[in-house]
């Protein structure tokens, strides 16, 4: 068969047919050496929004990049119009390599794995001390995740005008998490907000948290320059609305940090989590199970921890408080 004038050979599979002037396909991808560091700040309907060289750049994904995806708080190459005027539209050809990534499935049965958050030094755990009551489960859902994907956690007690935090501090005192409690009026002076804002210097922050529990009020109390819209809590129900519905970078103040508020969950799935990956937040801990049968959940008889512990190598309390959140995964937060 004779195709373009000629007799085909190994080129023609190259070749689109019946279409003229089709060039050869190339895997060979542009390098892109010129393109502008952006960070991802917000994503809305595929508009991607970055800041570029201090200006805001509306992107979009390039087709390059395939099935990867960009989430808020990636490192990104950007090409085209970085000028950020209005109407213009750059791409994103790249993502660079993550530092830590905050991940989190519908369900514990649902396979399918979303990033929320790229790049965070470390995840705020937000809860209310009352209306709605606080939710331990969840928040230690959350913990395992912090962990999982190599984030500080950093828990955050918010409504402390209406209960006592002691008791719910307590529990958390063995994991050795940095805590604090604050309320609205405190919040409202400047020294509230120093002393919250002194835990988020120089770090980039994520904040998680059920609704209703205040979120989005301690962020804008803390970035007062972008408010947010604020829903009111059901007092029959202690239910809020959902209030943020896409996860914002916000600078902090002086640009001491970053604060990234994200949309208000109901769970906080951990199909994806390896519990190998968890025992990495407890060093006094992992050296422990070294001596642990194969694939050893860390809560079976013979599990090597009980030795270490009980050898006076860790606090008892560790233990106790490592095997809770691995418990986490293998109950649903209503059990």
């Amino acid at each position: 068969m004779r195709r373009y004038g000629k007799n085909p050979d190994e080129d023609d599979v190259r070749v689109r047919p019946d279409r003229r002037g089709s060039r050869p396909r190339s895997r060979n991808r542009p390098k892109h050496a010129d393109a502008a560091e952006g960070f991802v700040l917000t994503i809305d309907r595929g508009r991607i929004t970055c800041l570029v060289e201090q200006r805001t750049v509306t992107a979009m994904k390039a087709r390059e990049l395939g099935r990867k995806g960009v989430v808020v708080g990636d490192r990104v190459a950007v090409v085209g119009d970085v000028s950020g005027d209005p109407g213009t539209l750059a791409r994103i050809v790249r993502v660079e390599e993550r530092t830590s990534v905050l991940r989190r499935t519908a369900d514990d049965d649902d396979p399918y794995e979303r990033v929320v958050v790229a790049n965070a030094d470390q995840l705020a755990i937000v809860t209310a001390l009352a209306d709605p009551p606080p939710r331990p489960r969840l928040v230690d859902r959350c913990l395992v995740a912090a962990y999982d994907g190599g984030l500080d956690p950093l828990l955050m007690l918010t409504k402390s005008d209406l209960a006592p935090a002691d008791e719910l501090l307590e529990s958390y005192a063995p994991l050795g998490v940095r805590a604090v409690a604050c309320n609205r009026d405190e919040l409202a002076t400047g020294e509230g907000a120093a002393r919250v804002l002194d835990l988020l210097a120089d770090r980039v922050t994520a904040f998680v948290g059920h609704s209703g529990v205040g979120k989005t009020t301690l962020v804008n109390a803390l970035v007062p320059a972008r408010q947010r819209a604020t829903g009111e809590v059901n007092v029959v129900t202690g239910r809020g609305r959902h209030t943020t519905t896409s996860a914002l970078a916000l600078p902090l103040p002086d640009d001491k940090g970053w604060a990234i508020d994200t949309p208000g969950v109901r769970s906080f799935g951990l199909a994806h989590v390896d519990p190998s990956r968890v025992i990495h937040a407890f060093p006094d801990l992992e050296p422990g199970t070294a001596d642990c049968p194969r694939n050893c959940s860390h809560d079976e008889p013979d599990c090597a921890l009980d030795a270490w512990v009980a050898e006076g190598r860790a606090d008892p309390a560790r233990l106790a408080s490592l095997r809770r959140l691995l418990a986490t995964r293998e109950r649903r937060e209503g059990d």
